[in-house]
């Protein structure tokens, strides 16, 4: 299941949610919403805790040197930084924009990697896409993944669903067997990275 994981000892069930993959793709921010409302409610009970950043809460200027030498570095930059900094583990999932990442994304990208060389923090990640498309946001993956993964010790996953509305169900998750089965070792080398 898509969601925080139970265990035989404790006698806590895991909840099935949609995955990252198909909540990435939708616009619809009231289900983005329901789903985090209730994720955090599930690890609140397992003394787990998960953080979802909307990129919309870090909205900055557009980044450029001129700016911050005039202003400097926003503060919602900082924020962000800490909230990375705090995680174990980051999940990033991309929305593909005319074949790279989107505005907001690389904005906030450029001001955190004025902060401090090492942007991720060397933390164990896993990227995603999908998109309607044959590919699944696939350029978007490999120009993030080049980017990303330089100087990061780990390995990390990634893992694009193409043709979104033929291989994802909201009920059964991603129905076609051989991307399931690519998913899910994707997701447990991240795991296995988290230690």
């Amino acid at each position: 299941p898509n969601g925080v994981r139970g265990d035989s000892t404790s006698g806590k069930s895991s909840a099935c949610f949609p995955c990252a993959i198909s909540i990435g793709s939708t616009w619809d921010m009231d289900l983005i919403n329901q789903l985090g409302v209730a994720l955090g409610e599930e690890a609140k009970v397992k003394d787990v805790d998960v953080l979802v950043l909307d990129l919309n809460d870090f909205e900055m200027p557009i980044y450029s040197i001129d700016y911050e030498n005039d202003n400097g570095i926003p503060k919602k930059a900082f924020n962000f930084k800490e909230k990375l900094k705090s995680a174990d583990g980051i999940v990033i999932s991309f929305a593909e924009h005319n074949g790279v990442y989107t505005a907001a994304f690389k904005n906030i990208f450029d001001w955190i990697s004025r902060i401090e060389k090492i942007v991720w923090y060397n933390k164990p990640m896993f990227l995603l896409s999908t998109s309607d498309g044959s590919r699944g946001a696939q350029t978007v993956l490999e120009i993030a993944y080049k980017r990303i993964s330089r100087g990061n010790p780990y390995e990390i996953p990634t893992f694009a669903l193409p043709k979104f509305y033929d291989n994802f169900d909201n009920q059964k998750g991603i129905v076609d067997k051989e991307l399931n089965d690519s998913f899910t070792n994707s997701l447990k080398v991240f795991i296995s990275n988290l230690g």
